[in-house]
């Protein structure tokens, strides 16, 4: 399978014109083979990253997450139509690691974002499938570079539901928003602290109707929340404010917010900071999706693993010294 080439793939500068040139199509041709597996994927994948990494970085790249039923999908696509009247290009791209089998919801939410993904300076892309956080998380941040250089100046970064992708996402963006709901019980929602720790702004969003009076009442409590918290390295004081998808407003305001967190963080120095951290960050990402892929992808592995698992089932060796052995073989594997 390894050997396996497809058709219809073109040469690694035909691919990085095309990104370069902002070329829609091009770019998500690109995005394909940075998702793809097949080992001769992967070389012409590196080749089109190493090439167009001096055009990347020239964006503000935003986490976008929420609880079910928060009107997401609704969100992004005004707040992506508002920020496109003000000149900017917009690349969404969504990711999901819980879902393998459908990829998540994320393709009918590009389908409700239909309005949205038929604007000229508008990309929406679904995130990669992956047996890992962390490969889908490296190849999300691939397709992020791409989009960059293709000229997309504004990149949302969303998680489908609430889980441990959020800490993926605030590792791969300048800034992360939480979306939640007023009047539906707990104004808390079971959302860790974890989540409420890394939102820089929180939006209590569907502030409309007979919500509005719920809706104020939720953003003096997340702010009071918010309170509790240590400050975060960036000096950035965290924003609760409300918003209408439906109703168009207070979108301008979320936008506002994310500017005057970029001013505050490029002049102290901490959004070159916290690039250069991510930049290690990813190293040792892809350090250990290679790792682990050598290591499953062995087949002398997985046949003693197979082997050692009937073994601990049976109490005839500790899991500690089942997992002592196969590393040590591993390791004999790997000796030159």
């Amino acid at each position: 399978m390894t050997n396996y080439k497809p058709k219809s793939r073109l040469t690694a500068q035909a691919y990085i014109d095309g990104v370069l040139s902002g070329d829609r199509v091009i770019l998500s041709r690109a995005i394909t083979i940075i998702e793809s597996n097949l080992e001769s994927d992967k070389l012409l994948a590196k080749a089109i990253i190493q090439a167009i990494l001096p055009a990347s970085g020239n964006s503000i790249r935003i986490g976008i997450t929420g609880v079910p039923g928060v009107g997401k999908s609704t969100f992004i696509e005004v707040f992506g139509k508002h920020l496109i009247t003000q000149g900017h290009k917009v690349a969404i791209l969504s990711i999901d690691p819980s879902s393998q089998r459908s990829r998540g919801s994320i393709l009918g939410d590009k389908t409700r974002m239909e309005a949205l993904s038929n604007l000229e300076n508008a990309y929406i892309r679904p995130s990669a499938s992956g047996t890992t956080l962390g490969g889908v998380a490296n190849k999300t941040a691939e397709s992020m570079l791409l989009c960059e250089a293709a000229g997309y100046d504004v990149v949302l970064v969303e998680t489908v539901g609430v889980g441990q992708s959020e800490t993926a996402v605030h590792g791969m963006t300048d800034f992360f928003l939480l979306l939640m709901l007023a009047g539906a019980g707990d104004e808390l929602q079971g959302i860790k602290k974890g989540i409420m720790e890394m939102a820089d702004m929180v939006v209590i969003n569907k502030a409309d109707g007979d919500n509005v009076r719920n809706s104020e009442m939720a953003r003096l409590q997340y702010q009071n929340a918010l309170h509790i918290f240590p400050q975060s390295d960036s000096g950035w004081e965290p924003v609760v404010t409300k918003a209408s998808s439906t109703k168009n407003t207070g979108i301008s305001t979320v936008w506002d917010a994310i500017t005057k967190y970029k001013q505050l963080v490029t002049e102290n120095g901490y959004f070159i900071k916290n690039r250069n951290h991510q930049k290690i960050r990813w190293m040792y990402n892809n350090i250990n999706e290679e790792l682990k892929r050598m290591f499953y992808g062995n087949k002398d592995i997985a046949s003693k693993l197979s082997v050692l698992e009937k073994d601990i089932i049976a109490s005839e060796i500790s899991p500690v010294k089942a997992a002592e052995n196969i590393i040590e073989k591993f390791k004999d594997f790997n000796k030159t």
